[in-house]
């Protein structure tokens, strides 16, 4: 039997919760924003009415002003969007137990063994939409297809309030027209160079020989083409199951651009120990660290490197990730940074360590010393202990965990 897959998105969600909290603002342009004094001054969502003017997501506060002055701009309030993503969970529960998060506002629904039930993909998604229209007064889009990445597709392509349907029959006449960037995972980098090979369309990209896109693109670059021809067999997960973690970060948006090595290795090393901590607390060692650069022209570079053997102590992380940087990195030459991000990748659990002799003691010695730094954080506060080189740049750093953020 051929899979059913929905994929619901509920339409300008913060913005559509807020103007379900405040209904006088409900008839005008609204748009949900970071705190601009905290440097996270962007767009994070809008309603339809200020979507008409131009704005987007990610736009910074100054774009979305000049575009929409009359805008009416709102701090997030996640406890009430967690609260709405779980009501509209229980929802989608009702009509199947595989259902997967694709963040606050975004899930996937494998309604296969549903279907003597509730009727066809169709039908339930349009239940879905009126049962969350009426009992939480917000809407939604469902996309309906026989794989995650075209229902996905499907949700996008019509808002707000509406059922997409992309069958086995129809999808190259749907969808091989629309930009290549409209695929999931295609990002903005991947779609300049796809662009650059002249693929602009997902139909181009599912015509393009495999054996070139994975020449060019690695993995990443069969694994578009697979999405593109309807290859796609990944499932949903069941409701409740975990998935396994890849990945420990961190990632700051700096309250001030970075603009020489010192700060950055001020930045690195509160990201590297914030990492580090969290590894114990998981019981986890990596192989692999990876950093993220974002500068003032919000452009994104990620760059990652092994390390000699596993390991989770602040200071080998930050020799690492500190070392990337500067091989990656000029101020000379390129812009100021924004914000900085470390990972920790590779995972495995710390059971599988193994150590030359050389290394024992000295891999004990970091891992106790560090384990008594967060015992007193946790018992005296995060600054009973930090490093010296904090003081040196009060104004980079006066709070710095209120800072981070986990990635």
């Amino acid at each position: 039997m051929e899979k059913c897959i929905l994929h619901s998105d509920m339409n300008g969600f913060y913005a559509s919760v807020e103007c379900l909290y405040n209904p006088k603002i409900r008839m005008k342009p609204v748009i949900v924003a970071g705190d601009e004094k905290a440097r996270h001054g962007i767009v994070l969502a809008k309603n339809e009415i200020a979507k008409a003017y131009g704005v987007k997501t990610g736009d910074t506060l100054w774009q979305a002003k000049l575009l929409c002055p009359e805008a009416v701009f709102v701090a997030p309030n996640f406890d009430r969007y967690i609260k709405m993503s779980r009501l509209a969970k229980q929802i989608y529960y009702d009509f199947t137990d595989k259902v997967e998060s694709f963040g606050l506002d975004e899930a996937w629904l494998d309604v296969t063994e549903s279907l003597n039930l509730f009727g066809s993909g169709k039908d339930i998604a349009d239940k879905i939409r009126k049962r969350i229209k009426n009992e939480l007064g917000l809407t939604v889009s469902v996309g309906v297809s026989f794989n995650k990445i075209f229902a996905k597709l499907g949700s996008d392509m019509k808002k707000p309030d509406a059922t997409t349907v992309i069958s086995r029959d129809d999808f190259k006449q749907k969808i091989w027209n629309l930009p290549v960037r409209d695929l999931l995972f295609v990002g903005k980098a991947t779609d300049k160079k796809l662009n650059s090979y002249g693929i602009k369309t997902i139909g181009e990209l599912a015509s393009t020989d495999k054996k070139i896109l994975q020449r060019n693109l690695g993995k990443h670059g069969a694994t578009l083409w697979e999405y593109a021809n309807g290859l796609d067999k990944s499932e949903v997960s069941e409701y409740n199951s975990k998935e396994p973690v890849k990945s420990i970060g961190n990632s700051v948006t700096t309250p001030k651009d970075l603009i020489d090595f010192n700060e950055v290795k001020i930045t690195l090393g509160l990201l590297c120990e914030s990492v580090s901590s969290r590894l114990r607390e998981k019981d986890f060692l990596c192989r692999t660290v990876q950093i993220g650069i974002r500068t003032t022209d919000l452009i994104w570079i990620e760059r990652q490197a092994k390390l000699s053997h596993p390991d989770r102590t602040a200071g080998e992380l930050f020799k690492t990730a500190f070392s990337l940087f500067k091989a990656n990195y000029s101020f000379e030459n390129d812009l100021p940074i924004r914000s900085l991000s470390v990972k920790a990748c590779d995972l495995e659990k710390s059971d599988y360590e193994q150590l030359t002799f050389n290394e024992i003691s000295q891999e004990e010695l970091n891992e106790s010393l560090e384990n008594t730094i967060d015992y007193l954080r946790e018992k005296f506060g995060y600054f009973s202990v930090h490093k010296g080189i904090m003081l040196t740049d009060e104004e980079l750093w006066e709070n710095p965990k209120s800072h981070l953020q986990d990635v």
